[in-house]
């Protein structure tokens, strides 16, 4: 009972805790719930405003900032003060304290900047580096600024191919509340690209894509170009390249699925590989011509379309038919005339289907045409680009031909031409925003060939003369056997038409170790140059010219040579014609082209010469094997047709070794075997023809080295009309050399380097050979 009773009791007791328990909990959670009275929010009233630490910003200045005043405010409102004052960029630090009735607003101001300097940098100098920092002198120092800046020349360092270039601004404080700014530069090694590679390239192999590229791989010269430092922006452009030389030649399908740029162990250098998919190559099929415009006959325009079915597809060739067909259309007085270029794919043929459909456009005109930016050149240079004025049938292709050739003139470093609504919905403004660039240049070089030596160039070369651009040449060249001064200038609109004016003034003093006189001549050559079709263009000129042959102390000449220095210096006075035919203007066959020259000079207008001069010449190129293999042929000659005067040895023709190799300048044709130094007469006639090929050596073409082998034929013959003086001369008649050779190609930072080693077949025994032969010729 008594165990029973106690048990009973203890279970009273845990129930009575349990409800005791029980209640607190749900008082608690009611007080939990129920919602507290609110706070009074802290108030502070403002009698009076006092600012200290301020020394350069006015304390109206301070408060306007601050928005508050005499009065009652908030906590939330003096917060909001000091975040203002906080975030102004003005100060270093910022407190607010209510004292009594006086609000003190206390500040530490940021300094002003004393100096900026660069210190550590040498690829990029302080001119360069002050432009990309936008802290300047005598202005507020702004520590996250300067952070900023410093990233932004880190980035520059980077477009350098320096990925691992590191800036820290450092401040040195000076009197006054100024700091002088430094920002130290540690500019790194490059990192270059190690190898450039293809995946998925069937067609066209890694050598001949990576000359595709503008990004290069690292080379011999590597401390000189540039272009094998690894940048991302460049990255982007080379696979635009890569689409347009793929599309340019059929791929219409060819895809870069990826860019992979790989670090190397040693993080000096990348691996950069481009994974590509060609797909077929797909040629013209049938061409065919519609009008949907009245009065205009479709058979008429037809006769205008170059394409032709079988041709490798390219959608240059199809533009260049739209701009024949527009520009006919012009002609013809239509206007609004455009051409919608339906294509239709056949992929068991793999050809393309072209349907060219007149179609008349919408009428909307040209309202004006606005150009910015250009500080130096003049309006007109950049307008006389446009084939459209204000005024006339706006032509979306127009506008982008226009462009293109804006940005060809090399006088811009950015030129974006756009086309927006002008003040009605039938007229446009046309937008050209441009950024300069420097066009001159000056040039100190040095040069070498087995025909003149060693030389040095000094050139001065302007292509934006004054803004207006025009070109201005000044050469001077002092090779060992061959001094000469040059000056030129080129108008290359006359009138705003496609009307080129040059004039050229040219002495030289030659004194050949391969001749047995000296020479001095003067020339003066103004000429208009013009187009006549789609690649050919037509130069007039004039050509005035004093020459004196010069005997040498002591004489090494013959009999007939004595003739020409009794006769002392003459004077030319000729005009002259040159016709230039060239298929590389327009590009139809990226992989072909020719190249026909013909020119004549009238001797007599004046002067104590007469003569007919007439030069032709003919070059053919082609790449084969997959564009890894050049070929090229040539064919050139002249006649000198004798009427009156003088007939010397520096008026008829001499080959050069650039036109038949292995021999001297003057090495082949009739020779006056009677004198001592057997001296070299020229002829009136000259024929060569020159076959060559170039090819790759199997060597990375990071070092620019390939070969190539060639046979020339030439002959130089005839001395009509020629007083020989009684000398005994060989080679009058004339036969034909044959020489065979092998090149070898170098393409140096320093320009191209050639050498030639050669064999004369056939040759005459008076003939003076020249079996090897280098050449180079650089800007430096």
């Amino acid at each position: 009972m008594t165990g029973q009773r106690a048990s009973a009791d203890a279970g009273k007791t845990t129930l009575g805790m349990g409800l005791k328990g029980l209640t607190f909990f749900l008082l608690m959670s009611a007080a939990w719930v129920a919602p507290a009275p609110q706070a009074a929010a802290q108030q502070y009233q403002v009698n009076s405003v006092r600012i200290d630490g301020n020394a350069r910003i006015g304390d109206s200045a301070i408060l306007s900032r601050a928005g508050i005043g005499r009065g009652t405010v908030s906590a939330a409102q003096l917060n909001d003060a000091y975040q203002r004052l906080a975030g102004s960029g003005l100060f270093e630090s910022v407190s607010i304290e209510p004292q009594g009735g006086t609000l003190v607003i206390t500040v530490v101001e940021l300094p002003t900047i004393n100096r900026i300097s660069f210190e550590g940098n040498s690829r990029i100098d302080d001119e360069a580096l002050a432009s990309i920092v936008s802290l300047e002198e005598r202005r507020v120092f702004n520590p996250t600024q300067a952070e900023k800046d410093a990233n932004a020349i880190a980035e520059a360092y980077a477009n350098e191919g320096r990925l691992s270039a590191r800036v820290q601004p450092r401040v040195i404080r000076r009197d006054q509340n100024r700091v002088d700014l430094v920002f130290e530069v540690f500019e790194g090694d490059n990192v270059e690209i190690e190898r450039l590679s293809f995946v998925g390239n069937r067609k066209y192999s890694d050598r001949r894509l990576r000359r595709v590229l503008g990004t290069k791989q690292a080379g011999l010269f590597r401390r000189l170009v540039r272009r094998d430092t690894f940048v991302e922006d460049r990255v982007e452009l080379d696979k635009q390249m890569l689409r347009d030389f793929y599309l340019s030649r059929g791929y219409i399908d060819m895809r870069i699925n990826s860019v992979n740029a790989q670090l190397t162990a040693e993080r000096d250098g990348y691996f950069v590989g481009f994974n590509i998919q060609e797909g077929q190559q797909f040629s013209f099929g049938e061409i065919t011509l519609t009008s949907e415009m009245n009065g205009v006959d479709a058979d008429a325009y037809r006769k205008i379309v170059k394409v032709r079915p079988g041709v490798v597809y390219s959608p240059a060739l199809v533009e260049q038919d739209i701009a024949r067909l527009e520009r006919q259309a012009i002609r013809d007085g239509v206007d609004f005339l455009r051409v919608d270029p339906q294509v239709t794919r056949n992929d068991r043929t793999l050809t393309l289907d072209v349907e060219y459909v007149l179609t008349r456009g919408e009428r909307i005109f040209v309202e004006r045409i606005d150009i910015e930016g250009n500080t130096t050149t003049i309006d007109r240079v950049v307008r006389r680009e446009f084939d459209s004025a204000e005024g006339d049938p706006f032509n979306p292709r127009e506008i982008r031909e226009s462009a293109e050739r804006i940005r060809a003139l090399g006088y811009f470093e950015t030129a974006e031409v756009n086309a927006r609504e002008g003040s009605t919905p039938e007229q446009v403004v046309v937008d050209v925003n441009v950024e300069e660039k420097p066009t001159g240049s000056l040039n100190f070089g040095g040069s070498f060939s087995t025909s003149d030596g060693f030389g040095v160039a000094v050139s001065f070369r302007e292509d934006n003369f004054v803004g207006r651009g025009q070109q201005l040449v000044l050469n001077v060249s002092t090779a060992e056997d061959a001094k000469r001064y040059g000056f030129r200038f080129v108008e290359p609109a006359l009138l705003g038409r496609d009307l080129a004016f040059s004039i050229e003034l040219d002495y030289s003093e030659e004194n050949s170790s391969f001749s047995t006189y000296d020479s001095d001549r003067f020339t003066f050559r103004p000429g208009l140059t013009f187009p006549v079709s789609e690649n050919g263009r037509l130069q007039l000129r004039y050509t005035a010219q004093e020459l004196e042959i010069v005997a040498r102390d002591p004489a090494e000449h013959g009999l007939v040579v004595q003739n020409d220095i009794d006769a002392g210096a003459l004077f030319t006075s000729a005009i002259g014609y040159e016709y230039t035919y060239d298929t590389r203007r327009t590009g139809l066959n990226p992989n072909a082209g020719v190249l026909f020259r013909f020119s004549q000079d009238f001797a007599g207008l004046g002067g104590d010469q007469e003569y007919i001069r007439t030069v032709a010449k003919v070059v053919g190129e082609r790449k084969i094997l997959n564009e890894e293999v050049t070929l090229r042929a040539t064919l050139e000659g002249g006649a000198l047709a004798w009427r009156g005067g003088n007939n010397r040895v520096a008026d008829r023709f001499l080959l050069s070794p650039s036109q038949l190799r292995g021999f001297e300048p003057g090495g082949i044709g009739p020779r006056d075997t009677g004198s001592v130094e057997g001296d070299s007469l020229g002829g009136n006639l000259y024929l060569v023809g020159r076959l060559e090929a170039e090819f790759p050596l199997g060597l990375p073409e990071e070092y620019g080295v390939s070969g190539g082998v060639f046979y020339d034929v030439g002959n130089l013959w005839d001395l009509s009309d020629v007083d020989l003086n009684g000398a005994t001369v060989s080679g009058e008649g004339g036969s034909f050399r044959h020489v065979v050779g092998v090149s070898l190609f170098w393409d140096t930072p320093f320009g191209p380097l050639q050498f030639n080693v050669s064999d004369a077949i056939k040759k005459e025994e008076f003939d003076r050979e020249q079996r090897f032969e280098v050449t180079l010729q650089t800007r430096f």
